[in-house]
This record gives structure tokens, sequence and C-alpha cells, in this order.
């Protein structure tokens, strides 16, 4: 995220009960190229990218940049959580606005991992940039994608056409503390 770069980083490691957030590694290569090539992981993305070109394109360290966390389970990456500011946006109401994005490989799914990954992204954003509302995008088709934005406490702002589909944009603003 560019404003990031006034933010020290890498954070040290963000442990939740299951799970570590942290810097991408080498050793995580191939598990990005697994999440971008899926089928399944993608069905909601535009779709999977070619696994050939993906072994061409991707750098030995994958997604090296501030905003962007590995999800490991027991030493092992499962997912990745993106952060990055949203300079281009279909909706006005996204640009400026940090953009949450994340991804997580299929045997992954239904355990809870991504709302305990985000939620742990989400706490962190707000420690470095204090009170700073974060914004979500995601097709209204994609069912798992809108219970988590509603788990994570995300309002939304509006629904659009794009991409052939119905895309809901939903905001998070961190808990005000009570007086």
């Amino acid at each position: 995220m560019e404003d990031l770069g006034l933010v020290a980083w890498p954070p040290a490691p963000i442990r939740t009960g299951r799970l570590v957030l942290r810097e991408p590694e080498g050793r995580d290569r191939a598990v990005f190229i697994e999440l971008l090539s899926s089928p399944e992981v993608n069905a909601y993305l535009g779709g999977p990218r070619r696994r050939d070109e993906l072994e061409r394109e991707t750098p030995e360290v994958p997604e090296r940049w501030p905003g962007s966390f590995v999800v490991e389970l027991d030493g092992a990456m499962i997912g990745q959580i993106l952060l990055r500011r949203a300079t281009r946006h279909r909706r006005p109401a996204a640009v400026g606005k940090a953009d949450l994005g994340y991804m997580f490989l299929p045997r992954a799914w239904g355990v809870g991992y991504a709302a305990e990954a985000c939620a742990a992204a989400l706490a962190w954003f707000d420690g470095v940039l204090p009170g700073e509302p974060v914004v979500l995008t995601t097709q209204t088709a994609n069912v798992g994608s809108m219970r988590l934005a509603a788990k994570l406490r995300f309002r939304e702002v509006e629904r659009f056409e794009a991409w052939g589909a119905e895309q809901w944009l939903g905001m998070w603003s961190p808990a005000t503390p009570s007086s």
C-alpha cells in the first residue's frame, strides 16, 4: 500500500489463536501459484491463471510489499490477505480507501480461518493507521465472501453491476471506543 511506506514493514508476525500472518517468503511460491491457478479460488475473481504462465512470472519471493500477508497454519501457507490503497476503483466511494482482499486454499475453507485472519489484519491496520476505513468488494453471488463481510462488520455502501455480475461494496470502520 502506498502510504504504508511510512509504517515499519514487515511487522512482527501477527499471531491469532490458530494462525500466523507474516511477510511472504520464498517457501510460499508454490502456494501462491496454486492459489492463482485454482478454478475454485478464482471463481469470482475473473477465473484462474494458467499454471505455466504463473511458473514463469512468479518471482522467487512473491508479493513482498507492505500490506501483503501470508496466512500460515501449522507452519504452512493456506492463504493471503492483501491491504492496499484503492487508487483506481469503479466506485467513487472506494477511491483512496484501503481495500481488503483475501484468497484461501479450498482445503482451508469453512472453518473460520478467513474470518480469523482478516480480523487480525484489520486490527493491525487500525493500529498503524488509526480510524481509517477499509473497503471490500465482492460479487453478491459469492455467498462465502458475503457472510465473511457481515461477520467482519463491513456495512453495505452500494451494489453495482460490473464484469457481468452484481457487485457488493462494503465499508469497515474501526469501532469507536465508548466514552
